[in-house]
């Protein structure tokens, strides 16, 4: 167990505290998904590539620059003043290391996708190498950005790699380094001084501490009395409540995460009558978008009409467009055959006021609603088991701007995955097909004809952009970012 930390939080040690609700019990991110190991990832690790937060652009960053040779073939300078925080030198040899144990290791979350693309990589020089492509593959620099660089070697070797050998003790090359973990608890992070700066640039503060508080109430609490300086993903009542003290200030600011309702129009999990377009469209209608963003989510949250976030690349918004009008919905259920409505399941796991103003206004048009919120790992069963005809999901996009990261997990070949309850081959053929060409306008064409698609047959309800609530003290800086992506490195204090 590491020493307390608390009494060091404070502008006079130069020492940050910042809270996240979830756990953290790894420090690799190639072996995680979620959002707060991604924040860690950034903090502590570094990728090729970077997303510009201004521009929603990818940027080189261990990447001095690239040269597209081909359709499937990427070469890639490397920076050459790039060390670990152990001091050694990043060269070729590490990153071709890492990305054939990413290709070789099935363990790793990054393994799937980077196997899907990547032919190989080579050495073209002490600080260069080549990807090679089995295919165009138009989101290419979003999985470099995903995956972060290991020391040649760190892994083990082929065959016998060790899935933990980062998990509690990481060797990264990121603008902070681990000094101390204590998993689920906190990690403590001290600036790299060795660290190149790049796209990320040289972080203001020294020390940094990362406290696991799963409950809300009990950061609130701390951030009152000093022993944390930051919190996220704060609901818009607690914002607006905690903003009232002079000690505290409260962001709302934009994400690239949306919400939405998957329909099983493909009769998945049985016959019911979301096979049914007329029913599809009507829950469209039936649902006030609007109302449910500006007071449930608050902030710059809008109501979407498209199964992706306006603002990213290749999101068509010229398609069918469902008002809230529920003498309409009703007349599409009657027209249906569903005058007197019908019983169903809408699963949830997050955001429980939002998922029961959605049960309510399908309610008011005649569909009786089982709300059954829980955990998502309750939800991800029984949607693989195909048990499950409508649920509410949401999806940030972690920082990419692309519609081709939305489309490739949510659109995938039903055989593939279990998010794709359309039924209709057309609609993977399209969204997918969008991240295998580079031709920009294709991409753009492929995308407008399958959200069209998507939309015309109603099979998804989008409901809302969200926002991101941040609570911090008031003697810190920290300007949130138009993707509302938690760039920690570039607090500083006031």
């Amino acid at each position: 167990m590491v020493a307390p930390t608390v009494a060091l939080a404070d502008k006079a040690n130069d020492t940050l505290v910042a809270a996240f609700s979830r756990e953290l019990t790894n420090l690799d991110y190639n072996y995680g998904t979620k959002t707060e190991y991604i924040i860690l990832g950034d903090l502590v690790d570094d990728s090729l590539f970077y997303v510009d937060p201004k521009t929603l652009a990818y940027v080189p960053s261990l990447a001095a620059d690239f040269t597209i040779v081909n359709d499937t073939t990427v070469d890639v300078n490397l920076r050459q003043d790039v060390t670990f925080h152990s001091g050694a030198a990043m060269t070729a040899d590490d990153v071709i290391y890492t990305f054939n144990f990413i290709l070789t290791d099935d363990q790793n979350s990054r393994h799937a996708k980077i196997a899907d693309w990547l032919d190989g990589i080579e050495k073209t020089g002490e600080f260069s190498v080549r990807f090679n492509l089995k295919a165009p593959y138009a989101n290419l620099f979003n999985d470099l950005y995903r995956v972060r660089i290991r020391k040649d070697g760190i892994m083990g070797t082929a065959g016998n790699y060790d899935s933990n050998a980062q998990a509690t003790t990481i060797d990264g090359l990121g603008p902070y380094k681990v000094t101390s973990f204590d998993p689920g608890v906190e990690v403590v992070l001290e600036r790299h001084e060795g660290y190149f700066g790049g796209a990320k640039g040289t972080p203001p503060i020294k020390n940094m501490v990362i406290r696991s508080i799963p409950d809300i109430g009990t950061q609130q609490a701390e951030l009152m009395s000093g022993g944390i300086q930051w919190m996220y993903n704060v609901k818009k009542d607690v914002g607006d409540a905690m903003a009232r003290s002079p000690k505290v200030n409260y962001q709302l600011g934009e994400s690239l995460r949306i919400g939405f309702l998957i329909l099983d129009a493909g009769g998945y999990s049985g016959d019911h009558p979301l096979t049914d377009v007329r029913v599809r469209r009507a829950m469209n209608h039936a649902i006030n978008r609007s109302s449910i963003a500006t007071n449930l989510i608050g902030g710059p949250a809008k109501a979407v009409h498209t199964a992706c976030n306006p603002v990213v690349f290749g999101c068509e918004q010229d398609v069918a467009i469902y008002e809230y009008d529920p003498e309409k919905a009703k007349a599409l259920l009657a027209e249906a055959g569903y005058a007197d409505g019908f019983d169903l399941d809408l699963w949830s796991y997050r955001d429980k006021q939002a998922a029961q103003a959605l049960a309510d206004d399908l309610s008011k048009v005649g569909i009786r609603v089982n709300l059954k919120h829980g955990k998502l790992a309750g939800l991800n069963k029984a949607r693989k088991a195909r048990e499950i005809q409508a649920y509410f999901g949401t999806w940030g996009s972690t920082a990419s701007p692309d519609t081709a990261t939305i489309a490739n997990i949510h659109w995938r070949d039903p055989a593939k995955g279990d998010r794709n309850l359309s039924g209709n081959p057309k609609v993977n053929e399209l969204m997918l097909g969008g991240e295998k060409t580079l031709d920009v306008a294709e991409r753009k064409r492929l995308y407008s004809e399958g959200l069209k698609l998507i939309a015309d047959q109603a099979y998804w309800v989008p409901l809302w952009t969200y926002s991101e609530g941040v609570l911090s003290s008031d003697d810190i800086v920290y300007n949130q970012d138009p993707d509302g992506y938690p760039r920690l490195w570039n607090i500083k204090w006031k």
